[in-house]
């Protein structure tokens, strides 16, 4: 075990974390098999939910209700391309809905700035829902005609790319996320 911690010790100075290096490991107790779930770290009550199917089936999020920040990984982006390979678009809004349910004060992306107030909060949670909604209508709406998968990734490319094209990572996701739609 010594030789793991050193391991990972060095690993973290590596990355530049040396300040969040600790010199000991703890061992989990619990395991997380989905659903909701509380957790003690320290002394404070931090909750793991899986609120729905979004960027992956398995999605989980931080929620610290002390707090009321949530965590989202990347099931909100920020200003960035949600990247969708593995997206259920059909199911994405709702669960989108599901966290701005709990309120959120604060919110950290998956990409993009931190949203530290409410305002900024409901803007990245309705920002990842407009992509992901008029990327799926435009996806679906022409293969339902019979429409290649060429045709439909350049004419919803050059649909997104006026409101979206800004937004990082735009060209690199949208053939992964066309394909998944399509």
């Amino acid at each position: 075990l010594a030789g793991l911690v050193e391991v990972l010790h060095l690993f973290a100075v590596a990355l530049g974390a040396r300040h969040l290096v600790a010199r000991r490991i703890l061992l989990a107790l619990q395991s997380f098999n989905g659903g909701n779930q509380p957790a003690a770290l320290g002394f404070e009550r931090r909750q793991l939910l899986q609120l729905g199917r979004g960027h992956t089936k398995g999605d989980t999020v931080v929620w610290l209700p002390q707090e009321r920040t949530l965590l989202s990984g990347d099931l909100v982006e920020f200003d960035a391309t949600p990247y969708a390979g593995d997206a259920y678009f059909t199911h994405w809004p709702k669960t989108l809905e599901n966290l701005a349910a709990l309120e959120p004060r604060a919110l950290v992306p998956g990409r993009g700035a931190a949203l530290v107030n409410p305002e900024s909060v409901a803007k990245g949670l309705a920002g990842t829902r407009d992509f992901i909604t008029d990327l799926y209508e435009s996806v679906a709406s022409r293969a339902r005609t019979g429409a290649d998968l060429q045709a439909v990734y350049k004419e919803t490319v050059a649909k997104l790319r006026p409101k979206y094209g800004h937004w990082v990572i735009f060209d690199h996701c949208m053939p992964f996320d066309i394909t998944r739609a399509y």
